[in-house]
């Protein structure tokens, strides 16, 4: 429970001292097979502390050579920073590949809170769930085509009438809001009397989304049980809704439960790139983390089902002190939310497997760009909530852990400016090359073991590759988005930098509309964001170049993403490349060769141009072990 901020001070001082407890001593706790939760975490921690200390041990050996000097210190100081991050993922992705596809159930180990099949599918509700989607300067009409899509799914259910939905605008834009009001009339008379949507717009976006949603919980929000809050470009299926509201039911602990979001077909080059390895790479990595995670989970922020008491009585965020974009309303408002909740004695978990649950990726890469950045900005102010009493101990990890993921880009790049200026000076020994060879490949290895632990998992999940696109098509497509996760990965660390050296003097990203569908990126458009990236990557190839030619060997993963950054910006966003990809089949996700329903009419025709007749039943058993949901249907089965 949070207190209203007076206008300065600690932020402890705005947040109760005391544990809240569950409101219900007597609510049971979600029991799961194998290890205890706490034998689960210890087993992590020490998994990496071990890898990071052997790394870290690596790095010394080549640097001491002849004692540490200041650059040397800089390179041991990032690679502290940056690691930890890179060593959690990769564990992560172990642990889910084990548990995927070893003798134990996943089911029962990591979510038997939530179950596949009929056994999952209830005849009958007893609550009620209010449908959040919040609206801010975007296109209307696609976000409502994509509610209208999740009406027909419910429908189907039965289930319907304990669902209402609620669209909050914060637009000030006075045409588009215009256009969201036609849009809501015309949504509107679907409905039978007295289950019409209800459409709020708000004069002032005061604590954005998560204001907005506040405002909405202490209105009309209250009488309902539950709700569910969709972003503009989120999609669930009727059938998983209903699964989850159940869930909820049957386990009154339960505060937050969160589905995993997997991305919708994409006529973007540059999303189907990015999305192809998120999707697979997700299913191993999110498998991993929930089974230490456990009752402490994550909160993405959409597409989860909260219990709205718990909500309302815990998870209320204070404005900080001081000046935006530090101080203010905090911007990434999901961790803390999920962090009081479970502060409250409410259980956070995720569904750690696919449920027909979906958001749309930013089609270029400007776009992502400024999400990234605007989490980012949200994220650097978590510190303040760091010592806040009462958190569980996990949770303050995860906060920490939200900080530290934005600090390692920067902690990398220091990393590499400080290796070159060792061999501009004249200091680089060619004797280490070897060792230093040999673990940089660890480095990287571990980097992108989510995305081999995902291609891994298809590889080994019967029907899986088939559902990709082939075998040919799948490997290509692997090969070549890690190709170019390396050559955005200097991009995203150099903007990144730039955005948190401006962020102490007023430097920040709006919450604002976002592009969810225009293509292309002009020439210009490309250079004015990318020219920092072009520039510094030719400063150190030309000063490589001239004082040490073979360290300029060892800095070409990074030295070329930089250096292409201007046409990596334009030629990922050019339209035609999309309907290329499309056409050959690569980068294509399952839901291109068998639509689920709720996409039916969602999913344009270019962005599935490659499918073929199917074995439906292979596609369907494609993630038949974790939870066989159907791929082309509503309703699931076992």
């Amino acid at each position: 429970m949070l207190r209203e901020p007076q206008g300065g001070g600690d932020i402890r001082e705005m947040v109760e001292t005391d544990r809240v407890e569950a409101p219900e001593a007597a609510l049971p706790v979600i029991e799961t097979a194998g290890w205890p939760v706490a034998l689960r975490r210890w087993f992590v921690a020490a998994l990496n502390l071990a890898t990071i200390v052997g790394l870290a041990a690596g790095v010394t050996l080549i640097l001491s050579g002849d004692g540490i000097d200041a650059l040397e210190a800089v390179i041991l100081a990032g690679f502290a920073l940056a690691t930890p991050w890179t060593v959690l993922g990769f564990w992560n992705a172990v642990i889910g590949l084990v548990l995927l596809h070893g003798p134990a159930d996943p089911a029962a180990s990591v979510y038997p809170f939530f179950e596949a099949g009929p056994a999952g599918r209830p005849a009958r509700l007893t609550s009620r769930t209010a449908i959040v989607m919040t609206l801010r300067n975007e296109a209307p009409e696609p976000s409502f085509e994509r509610l209208e899509a999740m009406r027909r799914s419910l429908a189907k259910t039965g289930l319907a009438d304990h669902f209402r939905f609620f669209i909050l605008s914060d637009t000030d834009d006075a045409e588009i809001g215009r256009r969201e009001e036609a849009a809501f009339e015309r949504f509107k008379v679907i409905f039978a009397p007295g289950r019409e949507p209800v459409y709020r717009r708000r004069r002032d976006n005061a604590g954005f989304k998560a204001g907005n949603i506040a405002a909405f919980l202490a209105d009309e929000g209250a009488a309902y049980d539950y709700f569910l809050p969709l972003d503009s470009d989120s999609v669930m299926a009727g059938d998983v809704m209903v699964r989850m509201v159940a869930a909820m039911e049957r386990h009154p602990r339960l505060g937050i439960l969160q589905s995993l979001v997997v991305g919708m077909p994409a006529n973007s080059g540059f999303a189907r790139i990015f999305q192809f390895g998120m999707r697979h790479g997700m299913r191993s990595f999110t498998m991993g983390a929930a089974w230490w995670n456990a009752d402490c989970g994550p909160y993405w922020g959409h597409n989860a089902v909260i219990r709205t008491a718990a909500f309302r009585a815990h998870c209320r965020l204070p404005d900080l002190p001081g000046r935006p974009p530090l101080g203010g309303p905090v911007l990434s408002h999901d961790q803390l939310e999920a962090a009081f909740m479970r502060r409250a004695g409410f259980e956070v978990r995720v569904i750690p497997v696919e449920t027909r649950s979906y958001e749309t990726n930013p089609p270029t890469l400007p776009d992502f760009a400024k999400r990234d950045l605007r989490w980012c900005q949200g994220n650097m102010q978590y510190w303040r909530f760091l010592f806040t009493p009462g958190l569980a101990p996990l949770s303050r990890f995860q906060i920490l852990q939200a900080i530290l993921m934005y600090m390692a880009p920067p902690a990398w790049l220091a990393m590499t400016i400080a290796a070159c200026a060792k061999a501009v000076t004249g200091t680089f020994d060619a004797r280490y090359v070897e060792l230093g060879l040999g673990l940089f490949a660890v480095i990287f290895f571990l980097s992108i073991s989510p995305k081999l632990a995902g291609a891994l998992d298809v590889v080994l999940t019967r029907g899986a590759v088939r559902s990709y696109g082939g075998p040919l098509r799948f490997a290509v497509s692997t090969l070549a988005e890690i190709l170019m996760s390396m050559l955005m990965a200097p991009v995203a660390a150099v903007y990144v930098t730039i955005f948190l050296a401006g962020l102490p003097f007023g430097r920040s990203v709006t919450w604002s509309g976002q592009n969810r569908d225009v293509l292309g990126v002009g020439w210009g458009s490309a250079t004015r964001a990318m020219w920092p990236q072009t520039l510094f990557g030719g400063v150190m190839a030309v000063t490589l170049f001239a004082a040490a030619p073979r360290a300029l060997v060892w800095s070409l993963p990074f030295v070329a993403g930089l250096l292409v950054a201007i046409p990596f910006t334009v030629v990922t966003a050019m339209p035609v490349l999309g309907r290329v990809l499309s056409r050959a089949g690569l980068f294509a996700v399952p839901e291109e060769s068998a639509l689920p329903m709720v996409l039916k009419d969602l999913v344009p025709a270019t962005a599935r141009r490659w499918r073929r007749p199917v074995a439906g039943e292979a596609v369907r058993n494609a993630y038949a072990a974790p939870v066989p949901i159907r791929i082309d249907a509503d309703i699931g089965r076992r």
